[in-house]
Order: C-alpha cells, then sequence, then structure tokens
C-alpha cells in the first residue's frame, strides 16, 4: 500500500491555495488535457465550473473531483458509469473501497501540506 502511495504523491502537485483556477491549471495540476476536461463536464455532473465571459473558472473542491475521476478511470479501471456510479453513491457494497481511496487522497494531500511547510 506505500508503495501506491508513493506513485499517488509523485504525480499529483500541491494545489496552490488560490479561490479560482483556469482550465490549463487545472489540466496541470490533474495531468489532463483541457479537452478531457470538458468532456468530463459533460459526463459528470458534479464538475461544475463557474463560467464568466466564456471562460471556465474551478474551484479547489472541483480540481480534487477531477483528480479522484482521474484516478477512479486511469488508476482503478472504472468505466466512465462505473465511476459516475461511484460518485453519486450506488454500489454500496464498494464502501470500503470508497473509505480506502478517500483515505489514500487525504494522506497524499496531507503529506504535500507537510512537505510545503517543511521546505519554508
Amino acid at each position: 500500500m506505500q508503495e501506491a502511495l508513493n506513485s499517488n504523491e509523485t504525480d499529483a502537485a500541491a494545489i496552490p491555495n488560490k479561490r479560482y483556477f483556469t482550465i490549463g491549471e487545472v489540466g496541470k495540476l490533474c495531468d489532463l488535457k483541457p479537452h478531457v476536461l470538458r468532456y468530463w463536464e459533460q459526463e459528470f455532473d458534479q464538475i461544475e465550473p463557474v463560467k464568466r465571459n466564456n471562460r471556465r473558472y474551478y474551484q479547489r473542491q472541483d480540481v480534487l473531483l477531477i483528480r479522484q475521476i482521474k484516478s477512479l478511470l486511469h488508476d482503478q479501471g472504472y468505466t466512465i458509469s462505473g465511476a459516475r456510479q461511484w460518485l453519486s453513491g450506488e454500489g454500496s457494497e464498494d464502501d470500503q473501497s470508497r473509505y480506502k481511496q478517500l483515505l489514500r487522497q487525504t494522506i497524499v494531500e496531507l503529506e504535500e501540506l507537510l512537505g510545503t511547510l517543511k521546505a519554508r
């Protein structure tokens, strides 16, 4: 399990402490191309960037959700419909794996924060 955490740790960039992110910034933070993010917006109702002047602005919770979706699709092998069900809470038999994923994600975020604090 520690090896999986280390690979996630290196893949996940720390999320800057700001209110809004452009689609380009989110793409860099999540290692995804903008067209993938726009496609995922259509597929996942939970991704709701603020739209102003025909531009998308994502918030921190959107970035975390996109990282979670990427993990479900790319790392855990879920299909889009399976990831959609997982996010909506259907299939309660997967509760244990959901909690494990949430814990892994939280650990990675905390380790990134600790690394940032130590660097100061």
